[in-house]
């Protein structure tokens, strides 16, 4: 299945790929997904996790794949018809073992709730979003993380990131970022590189009702607040949408918004654009973030 969906830029809605790993239903967002392939063996890795496993090279392509069956402690119902979803972000190939892809299910970011942190099966711990249909809950999950527990390396690259000069340290920076890993590297790559005034949030709503606030205490609005990073795919208000808002606002329109997602493709860069990015950047280049606020703000 190719991936050729680019969803109205600004609409808070996202389509997912709804898959079954065992008797769970879970979820994807369709645009990291390039295609899904009949699952075939895989070449091992020596002394990999066992959930990663092994490479495969469809059309001379190395893809790295994982299980989640294994990640989610699943058993599939019927192995002989696992498929595989092979999916870019990140600057990545990967590919996820799985039981069964239902469809493609178009949803609201305002219908996405947090899930609890709680422990138990490892699933919740690592679910971004819970989508709730009429019949069923889907899990949206946090591939980025799943993919980090494995390769740390994937996620975050802060090289090449140089300090901040002590007149811009007291700068105010916002953050928009739902995986609470992604958000704690954020804050402290940002607070590595020197800067003291950092806020963060875990969906693009309360950014908005916090950003949307400083309005009232007049004055130059780049005083309050210096830039927003925010990332794309988020509960209650996705980033494409929150940039939207931000620069449809005669007051707010002048703060620099940058746009940090693992999602940042050809397609992704021009809805960036058409809702008024200032600038895009891809994870897990987080070095090229910090140095180009270090020279805007």
């Amino acid at each position: 299945m190719e991936n050729n969906i680019l969803l109205e830029s600004g609409t808070n809605e996202l389509e997912v790929l709804e898959f079954m790993v065992g008797t769970q239903n879970f979820g994807i967002n369709i645009a990291k997904v390039n295609e899904i392939m009949n699952y075939q063996p895989m070449i091992p890795v020596p002394d990999s996790p066992p959930e990663f496993e092994g490479v495969f090279t469809p059309r001379d392509k190395v893809i790295s794949v994982i299980d989640l069956h294994k990640v989610l402690h699943k058993e599939s119902t019927d192995p002989s018809h696992d498929l595989l979803i092979i999916c870019h972000f990140n600057q990545m190939d990967v590919g996820f073992h799985v039981s069964s892809v239902k469809g493609i299910q178009r949803i609201s970011w305002e219908d996405i709730e947090k899930p609890p942190r709680i422990s138990g099966d490892g699933s919740s711990n690592i679910a971004t979003g819970i989508a709730k249909l009429s019949d069923r809950i889907i899990l949206i999950l946090d591939f980025e993380k799943i993919v980090s527990d494995i390769n740390r390396s994937a996620v975050i690259d802060a090289t090449g990131a140089t300090k901040v000069d002590e007149d811009k340290s007291e700068k105010h920076i916002v953050i928009a970022e739902d995986s609470p890993f992604l958000n704690t590297l954020i804050q402290n790559t940002l607070a590595e590189a020197g800067y003291k005034n950092v806020v963060s949030f875990d969906n693009g709503k309360d950014a908005w009702d916090y950003i949307s606030g400083h309005k009232t205490l007049g004055g130059n609005i780049l005083d309050q607040i210096s830039c927003l990073i925010s990332d794309i795919e988020m509960p209650k208000m996705d980033g494409h949408h929150l940039t939207k808002l931000i620069k449809d606002d005669e007051v707010l329109k002048k703060i620099p918004v940058y746009l940090f997602s693992s999602l940042i493709n050809d397609q992704m860069r021009i809805k960036g654009e058409s809702v008024g990015a200032d600038a895009q950047f891809s994870k897990p280049q987080i070095g090229n973030l910090i140095n180009y606020i270090n020279e805007h703000i």
